[in-house]
């Protein structure tokens, strides 16, 4: 069942999310480094993440508000659109076959699909750190979504805007690189329904040339 925009609309008791945070229309919210916020957005609105300093991934996750358990999908949006790089006016398929976002703005033009969040196993496995130094995007996200009853089993991969991973065409070898984002780029994000959505200020050092900074928002 969608979720129409309209205030007359009662979600019944089976889908009545437990949380509920409507960012200020028009305002910009800062996410500091190596953290991450959850809130919700309505139906047609439209979701700005900038780089407000050139070089720094955020990971972005969406939910069908209604029901949580319809997620974007990595798998469905990439084989629908048949390549791995995303820019407008492509559209951001959910587990379920809907389109959850649609990218309407993008002043980069590269972004990354493919990768899930950075986590403490990441930094153990990848990195070698037998003692993690951080619980990464998959913890920041885990904490910022548990109200709203996202389980951390149920965050999936999540879009890497301005996340830079290149594929060799002859072997498949991923390599993370630099973003190529520059202060003040953005990609913008139309909601297609109404979502809960988590973002990051990714806390993998590779993923960010080699320092953690912040993100920003806007909804509009």
């Amino acid at each position: 069942m969608s979720i129409s925009s309209s205030s007359s609309y009662i979600p019944s008791p089976t889908t009545m999310p437990p949380h509920t945070s409507f960012p200020a229309p028009g305002t910009t919210h800062t996410i500091p480094p190596r953290t991450g916020v959850a809130f919700n957005l309505r139906a047609t609105q439209l979701l700005t993440v900038i780089d407000p300093r050139g070089q720094q991934v955020s990971d972005l996750l969406a939910f069908r508000a209604a029901d949580t358990r319809e997620a974007l999908s990595s798998g469905r949006t990439l084989d629908y659109a048949s390549r791995l790089y995303l820019t407008a006016p492509d559209p951001l398929y959910s587990n379920r076959s809907n389109v959850l976002l649609r990218i309407e703005a993008d002043t980069v033009r590269r972004h990354d699909f493919l990768l899930t969040p950075c986590s403490a196993d990441t930094f153990r496995i990848i990195y070698g750190d037998a003692h993690p130094p951080h619980r990464g995007c998959f913890g920041n996200l885990a904490d910022a979504l548990a109200p709203y009853g996202v389980e951390p089993d149920a965050i999936p991969v999540a879009f890497n805007c301005f996340m830079n991973v290149p594929v060799d065409a002859e072997t498949g070898e991923l390599r993370v690189l630099p973003p190529t984002s520059k202060a003040g780029d953005y990609v913008s994000f139309r909601a297609e329904t109404d979502l809960v959505v988590a973002l990051t200020a990714c806390s993998a050092l590779q993923s960010n040339g080699g320092s953690f900074k912040p993100i920003q928002y806007r909804v509009d």
